[in-house]
């Protein structure tokens, strides 16, 4: 009897949890008048903050650099800043509560090698009018649907500029604005914990966002996919010509797709094992598929919980980071600080618990993301037993030519158990090569014919 009431509780709160989800409206007009006023047009605090360590934010970084080459992103727009105050194991206690699990986790595990180099506050974030025009209109019409695994009434812009769950975070997180078609060549790099160093992977990436293909009106709008990409890798040997091609939905209810090139087998093959905590092949297994690109997939295994908004010490305009080749700016346990650029900027807090009956390697999960781009900044993971184990550093980099502050997927991932760590789509040794913005291509060139083609040698 007992256990029944338990059940019956657990199913109530559960359905009550979804219709709140399910149910979840867009914001009044009210509130959306909010947008380009008291708050960024892409909804952040536009107001610096009360002591003037963070600036108001004042239109974005969008001055391109004379003699800019499209691609490069090694070019330091801010290369005469100089830090403001150094953290090290020594004086961490006076900026514990502006920093991640994570990174003070690493200040234990390397206390005589990890610092952080804090610079002035940098509000580089930026987007096209259109963009604006568009997350204006979806404050006002996107809401989550089918226990947040749906999104409907956004297109091009932030689907949810004034969040009121942590769902409707990470769905800005997962369609944020990083251009309409790129292209870049990158490479994954894995060191254990007694330094021994391997390229996990070279490949060419190819991006194509429809959500922000610039349309006439939201009628006019595309089908639901917002992320179409292809990868296809050329080192090291035994990986040449195998490829991967993802198409992104907003309706996780119709299924994120994927699909497999494997050049042993000649053939394309769908691919849906390769999601959640299936061991990313890409960087050699180290870190987990849904930890890439500051957190993927469908958030349908886990409870998404906004804890608010806080300051904290992030990663931020790296562009130095991309000026140097990958072997410079690697330590032995963790990035080079001579190379990282961090900053004082207001994130969005989000907690992400493992669901009941839902299955995965990491049950907690806590989401930093930045509120002007809405990248996922830090993610933290913990295991079964509560015990810290695992921490993604995304390093977004100022790009003025798109306009638009890019978190893409270069970054750090550190295994607080093992020592192993992942320098995650390094773009240092491909000058000039980084982050292409090209034309949109067909969407037929996103398809298993098109894919098997490239990849069949």
């Amino acid at each position: 009897m007992y256990k029944n009431k338990i059940r019956h509780l657990a199913i109530s709160v559960a359905l009550l949890s979804s219709a709140a989800i399910t149910a979840n409206a867009a914001v009044s007009e009210e509130e959306a008048a909010k947008l380009g006023n008291e708050l960024t047009p892409m909804g952040a605090t536009r107001a610096g903050n009360a002591d003037g360590t963070i600036p108001a934010w004042d239109g974005g970084f969008t001055d391109v650099p004379a003699g800019f080459k499209q691609g490069d992103r090694s070019v330091d727009p801010f290369a005469d800043d100089e830090p403001l105050y150094t953290i090290t194991a020594d004086n961490l206690d006076e900026y514990r509560d502006k920093l991640a699990d994570g990174v003070i986790q690493l200040f234990k595990d390397h206390p005589d090698t990890f610092r952080i180099d804090v610079y002035p506050t940098r509000r580089t974030a930026a987007a096209p009018q259109y963009i604006y025009d568009n997350t204006r209109e979806n404050a006002t019409r996107a809401r989550l649907t089918n226990d947040g695994l749906t999104v409907e009434g956004a297109y091009g812009g932030v689907p949810f500029p004034i969040p009121k769950n942590g769902l409707e975070v990470q769905w800005n997180h997962l369609t944020l604005w990083r251009g309409v078609a790129t292209e870049t060549n990158y490479k994954v790099w894995t060191t254990t914990a007694s330094g021994s160093r391997n390229l996990a992977t070279s490949a060419e990436d190819i991006g194509q966002y429809p959500f922000y293909y610039e349309k006439d009106s939201y009628e006019s709008a595309p089908n639901a996919k917002y992320m179409l990409a292809i990868q296809l890798a050329y080192q090291p040997a035994f990986r040449a010509g195998e490829a991967l091609m993802v198409h992104n939905v907003l309706d996780h209810d119709a299924g994120r797709t994927l699909w497999q090139y494997l050049a042993g087998q000649r053939r394309v093959r769908q691919a849906p094992s390769i999601n959640f905590d299936t061991p990313n092949v890409v960087a050699s297994g180290v870190n987990f598929v849904d930890e890439t690109f500051g957190g993927v997939g469908s958030p349908e295994r886990f409870n998404w919980e906004l804890i608010g908004k806080r300051e904290m010490i992030i990663p931020y305009n790296n562009n130095a980071l991309l000026a140097n080749g990958d072997e410079t700016v690697q330590g032995e346990h963790h990035v080079n600080p001579d190379y990282m650029r961090w900053e004082l900027h207001r994130v969005w807090e989000v907690e992400a618990t493992l669901k009941d009956g839902s299955r995965h390697a990491v049950p907690k999960r806590k989401f930093y993301y930045n509120e002007d781009n809405w990248g996922t900044a830090i993610l933290d993971g913990w295991d079964a037993d509560g015990n810290l184990w695992r921490t993604s550093l995304s390093t977004p980099f100022a790009a003025p030519d798109i306009p638009a502050t890019v978190n893409y997927c270069t970054g750090f991932f550190h295994d607080h158990r093992t020592g192993d760590w992942v320098y995650n789509c390094a773009l240092g040794d491909v000058a000039g090569e980084q982050y292409r913005i090209i034309e949109p291509r067909s969407e037929s060139f996103f398809s298993p014919q098109s894919l098997l083609r490239m990849s069949g040698r």
